[in-house]
């Protein structure tokens, strides 16, 4: 695999590993995470998994769980 960069086609990351954690039976569209292995997380649509990748550090995605379940993030859903 070559670089892994922020917007890269989530089809170069490969067909294994995705997994969806916040599917919430919206008729398959959700948001799929990939570990990678150097400690990143990689975000894509399910619908569109080809489209583009979203990568976010460790400490990205853990600010933002942590901000999520302290309901942070709770003005999405109004």
């Amino acid at each position: 695999m070559g670089r892994i960069y922020n917007g890269m086609p989530a089809g170069d990351l490969g067909a294994e590993g995705w997994h969806k954690p916040w599917s919430g039976g919206n008729g398959g569209n959700c948001v799929e995470a990939m570990k990678l292995g150097d400690g990143r997380v990689a975000l894509r649509q399910s619908n569109d998994p080809d489209g583009p990748a979203l990568i976010y550090t460790r400490g990205e995605i853990s600010a933002f769980i942590r901000g999520a379940k302290a309901g942070k993030a709770d003005f999405l859903l109004s």
